[in-house]
Order: structure tokens, then C-alpha cells, then sequence
């Protein structure tokens, strides 16, 4: 989830040595493991970053349920702040006290996979058939998958229906109805658009929408597809239908501003609907507009998996990939997505959810279609996320044109 983006590029960097550091015990198959497949395993160690509540307490009953279903005396659930969770992983890594199951978000699995700190899932008869592409696609690595996500998030267009249906506007389904619509709603101290524009990896990721579904491309951050979709975020900033504040606004003060009625339409995840229900927002979902009449609105893939860390334990490493298969049941999907504000990945649980949680409904096509933010680039996504954003930032505070941004702000 990249509200709790994880990684910077000076962290991963020192993961090179992790191969070594990791490995020097021995992996599943590496010498001095302990390959004994009687011995008993009656505790797991398990690493993630959900400090909060409700999350941390939902997450953890959900483990110790599943540890208590393989056999488990105890799961060791352990959680530390987002930002040191990386941190966290090199030290255990130097040590060889890696955890036995680990939680990454999901742009960061192929860089610790790259780096040979986890357990090819394959080793343990675990696939992801049946599941979403864009979570298949953020877990694998040298064609192996290394981590199973239950749940997803993405970004769409949240509004103010009341707000719409007074103005006489219909949610916009492409860019020239956005721009329409957000000057419309503009009125007093509202605003008739809000998104996130901040220089770090949340304002990367919040400018993803109008990049990809303008045919837009990370590994071409210059061309004329990325340039138009800086040109409606400037667009929309200058005519005042959006505030110059996006740049310092995350995603929580866009919500923040949506609730207080200060912004008619936002750009934003379902992480917000709970605080929005509990406000008593009467708000519709809708996808991220497109720009061309052939165009399908392309949205990126948050959430977190479940990984099985390399260590010099066969047995405990086969318990932990139990774990995780349990974690990703079709009961426990459906159980996190809704704690959660996420979306089931195993696509056949899609038209059940819906169902079931109307308010995802929105949500849940858009993350059938969600893409990876490191389906192309792998480990590479960090360096150019902060290409994205800087030049973005380039844009919306006057330094370059939306043509000239990129190449500007490094694009190669």
C-alpha cells in the first residue's frame, strides 16, 4: 500500500550483500541447512509493518488462527514502523535471524528477491493460478514467484454525489469531462478535483492513472504520452481546480479536504472509505477517466504479500510457506479485504465481493486491471518513481514545461 511506501534507493542499495549474508547458512538446499523433514516445528516468527490499529490486531488474529489450523503452538507476530522495515530486514539478514514469514509491500518483493533473501514459492507446490495478473506479476522474479497477496488497492475517482448531483455534473469518464466538471464544482472554498502531488514515492504513484492510461510508459518517461498527462495535472492546478497545495498534500489531507467538503472529487484509495463512512460522506466510485476513445483506464496495484524468508531451517521454512497459504484461503481473502478496505486477488471471490460490500464495487473491476509498478522495470522501479515525481514537481511549480520535465528531472 503506498501510504506506507517502504523503501527508499539508499536502502535498497545495501541490499547487495544480502545473497551472501543471507544464503551463508543455507537456503532450502544449501549446505548446513537443516534438511530433516520429522522434525517438529511448533513456532514461527512473522515480520510485517501494521503498527495501527485495527490492522495490526485484525492481521494478528488472522495469523494465530492459521498457525493454530498447521499445527503451530505459536506464532510470533512482531510489527515495526513502515519506514524501518527494510532496515529491519538487512540486520536480521547480517545476523541469519531473518523472520520465517515475511510481509512486503508489493513494489519491493523483486528487489528482495533479487537480492536472494526469499524462498521461491514453487519450492513449496504454492502457485497463483486463479489470481489477478498485476499481484502474479509484483511477486515474480526471474520467472518465479516469491510472494501471495490476499488483498489489493488502487486508485479511482471518489465524489461527492450530492455535491454532483446538485451542480448537474455526472461523474467525468474522460479527461476533457474531468477538467469540465472539476472547473464546474470549483465554487467558495471548494475545490472541484483533489490529488496528492508530493516529491516522494505517493505522489509517483498518484500520478500513475493519467501516465498509463494515456498509453504513458515507465520505461519512457519522454514521450508525448507522459508530457499530455503533466499537462492535465498543470492543467487542472492552473485554472484553479485544483489547489497549488497538491504538492504538499498527501493522500491523507486530500481525504481530509474531500470530508470537509473542500474538494468536490478526489483521486484516492479504498483505505479511505472507513473514515468516509464514518463521516457520513455520500460518495459514488468511478475509474480513472480516459483521455482517448480507445484508451482503458489503467490504475496501479497496491497491497502487501506474504513472503518465506531464505534461512538455514528447511523444516521452519516449509511451516512458514503453510502459513502463507493459509493467509491467502478464500475465507481469509474475503475477511482481510473487507477489514481492510482492499480487494480480493483471486479473481473467482470478484462478483461475490461486490456483492457483499457495495461501497468496494467501484474498486474491484479497477484492480482486475491494476498493473505492478514493477512489472517492467523489477528492482529499477524506485530510481525512475523518483524521476516521476520530481518532474512532476517540476511542473506544477513552474520549472519546466510538461514536454521538457522528464528529461529534466533524469529520465534517460
Amino acid at each position: 500500500m503506498i501510504k506506507r511506501r517502504l523503501v527508499t534507493a539508499a536502502a535498497m542499495a545495501t541490499l547487495v550483500p544480502l545473497p551472501l549474508a543471507a544464503c551463508a547458512g543455507g537456503g532450502s538446499n544449501g549446505a548446513g541447512s537443516d534438511s530433516s523433514s520429522s522434525k517438529t516445528v511448533d513456532s514461527l516468527t512473522v515480520l510485517d509493518y501494521y503498527t495501527d490499529e485495527p490492522g495490526k490486531s485484525n492481521i494478528d488474529a488472522q495469523l494465530q488462527k492459521c498457525g493454530s489450523s498447521i499445527g503451530l503452538a505459536k506464532v510470533d507476530h512482531q510489527s515495526v514502523p513502515g519506514p524501518t522495515l527494510i532496515q529491519k530486514v538487512l540486520q536480521q539478514a547480517s545476523s541469519k535471524t531473518l523472520p520465517d514469514v515475511l510481509m512486503l509491500d508489493n513494489p519491493d518483493i523483486q528487489q528482495i528477491a533479487e537480492a536472494g533473501a526469499l524462498a521461491p514459492l514453487g519450492d513449496f507446490g504454492i502457485n497463483a493460478d486463479g489470481y489477478a495478473p498485476g499481484p502474479v506479476s509484483a511477486a515474480t522474479y526471474d520467472g518465479q514467484l516469491y510472494g501471495l497477496q490476499p488483498g489489493a488497492n488502487t486508485l479511482a475517482i471518489f465524489y461527492q454525489k450530492d455535491v454532483l448531483a446538485k451542480a448537474g455534473v455526472q461523474p467525468p469518464k474522460t479527461w476533457a469531462e474531468l477538467k469540465t466538471a472539476a472547473k464546474k464544482l470549483t465554487s467558495g472554498k471548494q475545490y472541484g478535483f483533489a490529488f496528492n502531488a508530493t516529491a516522494d514515492y505517493e505522489g509517483a504513484w498518484q500520478f500513475l492513472p493519467p501516465m498509463w492510461t494515456n498509453g504513458g510508459d515507465e520505461t519512457d518517461l519522454k514521450s508525448p504520452q507522459v508530457a499530455e498527462a503533466l499537462q492535465l495535472w498543470k492543467d487542472l492546478v492552473d485554472d484553479g481546480s485544483v489547489s497549488k497545495s497538491a504538492v504538499n498534500w498527501k493522500q491523507a489531507d486530500v481525504n481530509d479536504q474531500f470530508i470537509a467538503g473542500k474538494a468536490a472529487m478526489m483521486l484516492n484509495g479504498p483505505w479511505q472509505i472507513p473514515a468516509l463512512q464514518k463521516a457520513k460522506v455520500n460518495f459514488g466510485v468511478v475509474p480513472f477517466p480516459i483521455n482517448k476513445p480507445d484508451q482503458t483506464s489503467v490504475a496501479p496495484l497496491g497491497g502487501e504479500a506474504w513472503t518465506v524468508p531464505v534461512t538455514a531451517d528447511d523444516a521452519k521454512m516449509a511451516k512458514a510457506a503453510e502459513l502463507v497459504k493459509c493467509m491467502n484461503t478464500d475465507e481469509n481473502q474475503m475477511l482481510r479485504a473487507k477489514q481492510g478496505g482492499l480487494v480480493p486477488t483471486k479473481l473467482a471471490l470478484a462478483e461475490q465481493y461486490k456483492t457483499e460490500v457495495p461501497s468496494m464495487a467501484g474498486f474491484t473491476d479497477v484492480v482486475a486491471n491494476a498493473r505492478a509498478r514493477t512489472g517492467k522495470l523489477g528492482a529499477k522501479w524506485p530510481d525512475t518513481a523518483k524521476v516521476i515525481y520530481t518532474g512532476m514537481q517540476l511542473v506544477l511549480t513552474g520549472q519546466a514545461a510538461p514536454a521538457d520535465a522528464m528529461a529534466k528531472a533524469g529520465a534517460s
